[in-house]
């Protein structure tokens, strides 16, 4: 193995962890993150939720997989860095076409390791997510401080536009078309049209600019609010649309971001959770099936829960908390329970992660199906 660059990761706190460069030398800065994920990493990486993170992989060792060409959920990667404990020496799987390492370097992608994981791990989970820098071209700790301190915080960042679509594309059903989707891309990974496809779903996909009369130009039987970064306190254009959406009585299915501007349509606010909810095991209880789910998340902030409880009216009508995080009772979801509308805060496409919640594509044909039955009898 050729000689690494010493490297410095420094948080906003002044905590200083040092190992070697890993990826891409040179200098990133970001929020620090960790998912807990043992498997998947292609899938994180290319997770445009991810974008402005820097993201630490609890699992000891990452790259043993390599990275194919099948597994990418967007066009690149797109964390602003990446910390490992113990680089796979050697790249073992079929499917392979590269290490992990050259991926990382040929996008560059800036990352350190050899730094304890489970220490930088702990110390997120005390004193919350927080602003970090990594550099292997200097290791002089106060300078990149100084740096890390003036760079831009995570509260407040519109990160949507760096990840949307810049045209709109179609993907088309497997078989023939049984319904058609708009979805609204705030950031959306390939798997989600991958899934609707599997259910006769033809979906488009638009820029997250694009207005409610443009979503709907095409009559499409339901509209998608995908995940995406940032901060959902400045997505007021897509609350906006959403909004119009319910007026209009089109059905709407949100996950992760998308259920927060569903949330924020339906009234509630938003707050920043101390350090988030990242990895592929995450409980959260469906109150409608009163079935307890293994979930994938990706979110840092989360929906302000009502102060009346499970049920809360809005002026589209009642809304259902329908389901809660176990380990920490965040929202996790809301059903509408007068207009056609759900969304959850996790990601139910969970590439890479468990399937439990695969079911609520379904529950997106049935919600289509009875809205038209609905129209059809009034």
């Amino acid at each position: 193995m050729s000689s690494r660059a010493p490297a410095i990761l420094v948080l906003e706190d002044g905590r200083v962890f040092r190992g070697e460069a890993y990826g891409s030398v040179g200098e990133t800065f970001g929020e620090a993150v960790f998912s807990t994920g043992m498997t998947g990493y292609q899938e994180t990486l290319t997770d445009p939720s991810y974008y402005g993170q820097v993201v630490a992989q609890t699992a000891p060792q990452i790259g043993n997989t390599g990275i194919n060409d099948e597994d990418d959920e967007s066009r690149r990667i797109w964390v602003a860095g990446y910390v490992v404990r113990d680089p796979s020496r050697i790249t073992s799987n079929w499917r392979a076409k590269r290490g992990l390492e050259d991926e990382l370097a040929a996008q560059g992608i800036v990352g350190i390791c050899g730094v304890d994981t489970r220490a930088l791990t702990r110390h997120l989970r005390e004193v919350g997510a927080m602003r970090v820098g990594i550099s292997s071209r200097s290791t002089d700790a106060d300078t990149l401080l100084a740096r890390v301190k003036a760079s831009p915080e995570m509260a407040g960042a519109n990160l949507v536009d760096a990840v949307t679509t810049a045209e709109p594309y179609t993907y088309e059903a497997v078989g023939d078309t049984r319904y058609t989707v708009a979805a609204l891309d705030l950031g959306i990974k390939r798997n989600t049209p991958r899934r609707l496809a599997e259910r006769g779903i033809t979906t488009t996909v638009f820029p997250a600019d694009s207005d409610a009369e443009t979503l709907l130009a095409g009559n499409p039987d339901a509209v998608f609010l995908s995940n995406g970064p940032g901060d959902p306190a400045t997505a007021d254009h897509q609350v906006s649309v959403t909004r119009k959406l319910l007026q209009r009585r089109v059905p709407v299915f949100g996950i992760c971001f998308g259920n927060q501007i569903l949330g924020r349509a339906l009234g509630l606010g938003t707050y920043k959770l101390k350090y988030g909810h990242r990895g592929i095991n995450q409980p959260v209880l469906d109150r409608l099936t009163r079935k307890v789910e293994i979930t994938a998340h990706n979110h840092g902030f989360a929906l302000a829960p009502p102060k009346s409880g499970e049920f809360f009216e809005t002026e589209f009508g009642r809304v259902q908390v329908s389901h809660v995080c176990l380990n920490d009772d965040v929202v996790e979801g809301l059903t509408c329970l007068d207009v056609p509308a759900y969304s959850v805060q996790y990601h139910p496409e969970a590439a890479g992660g468990p399937h439990d919640a695969d079911y609520l594509f379904d529950r997106l044909t049935a919600l289509i199906d009875n809205n038209e039955g609905a129209k059809a009898d009034a």
